[in-house]
């Protein structure tokens, strides 16, 4: 199977390193033609300069930020990948988008895949991602030698749109401990307990969970280094809140999250980590 990887940004590149790991990558394409000519030299494979140059490739992943991005780059891919390739779209977008691009790649005789991902930067690094996946079953037995280069879990969810569907549903719940913990640390601090033994005690009782462990003691530091930048779970959140208000359900958690990351990027902390949220809970 011959892969090419568009989006080298900090979740793409670790995840195109590892599809080079494991012998299937052979061009690399991102919006800054720097990334992906720096990447291209490490790994020893093409830097795309158009889509003409992903023509002998079986598959063909996306890891870019906007709906329109991923439209703009199906579109490409329709016409020059050969009938029986493979799209992988692992951006986080609307269910509507994920539809449009399968429609428009199936014109084509190409199958689609929406794969949006969770795990953040490091499970990228480390290759041990959950995938969610919205598509047809034989296009998931097709792409799954690229996907298990750097997943720990393959979730088929349903048809096209699930994954996008599955992915809404993640990053509510992803907001509301966001919103949680770092309110609960920001008290904390007000009532002088010892960080260093707080987020411990913490982790072992009903209140562990994975943001607590893996950000409590550096938010607690005022290190905000991403992880999964506040930026993009602004984006993401109105993808969600778009899709909850079409099904009719109530969205409090959404709406606090959204107008606290609003305010977040109001503040410059766009590219910061999510766990920033606290400098918001501490008040003033």
């Amino acid at each position: 199977m011959k892969v090419g990887f568009i989006g080298l940004g900090a979740m793409g590149a670790p995840m195109a390193r590892h599809l080079h790991g494991a012998g299937l990558l052979v061009a690399v394409d991102n919006r800054t033609r720097s990334k992906a000519d720096a990447l291209a030299t490490e790994l020893r494979v093409r830097a795309v300069r158009s889509a003409d140059n992903f023509a002998d490739c079986d598959a063909v992943v996306l890891c870019v930020s906007l709906d329109a991005d991923v439209l703009e780059n199906v579109a490409a891919l329709a016409r020059v990948l050969k009938k029986g390739a493979l799209v992988v779209d692992h951006s986080t977008v609307s269910v509507q988008t994920a539809r449009r691009a399968a429609a428009m790649l199936a014109a084509e005789g190409i199958g689609f895949l929406d794969a949006p991902v969770s795990g953040g930067v490091e499970g990228a690094r480390k290759g041990t991602l959950s995938v969610m996946v919205g598509g047809k079953a034989d296009h998931l037995e097709q792409g799954r030698p690229l996907l298990q280069a750097y997943a720990a879990r393959i979730s088929h969810m349903g048809q096209t749109g699930a994954g996008q569907a599955t992915k809404a549903v993640n990053q509510v719940l992803v907001a509301g401990i966001n919103e949680a913990v770092c309110e609960g640390l920001a008290l904390a601090e007000k009532l002088g307990l010892d960080a260093e033994r707080l987020v411990p005690t913490l982790m072992a009782g009903a209140a562990g969970n994975w943001f607590l462990g893996k950000r409590g003691e550096t938010m607690l530091r005022d290190e905000f280094a991403p992880g999964f930048k506040c930026g993009h779970m602004l984006k993401d959140l109105r993808i969600v809140q778009a899709i909850a208000r079409e099904a009719g359900t109530r969205t409090a958690t959404v709406e606090q999250a959204l107008a606290d990351y609003a305010a977040l990027v109001e503040r410059g902390h766009g590219d910061s980590d999510t766990s920033a949220l606290i400098t918001l809970k501490r008040g003033g």
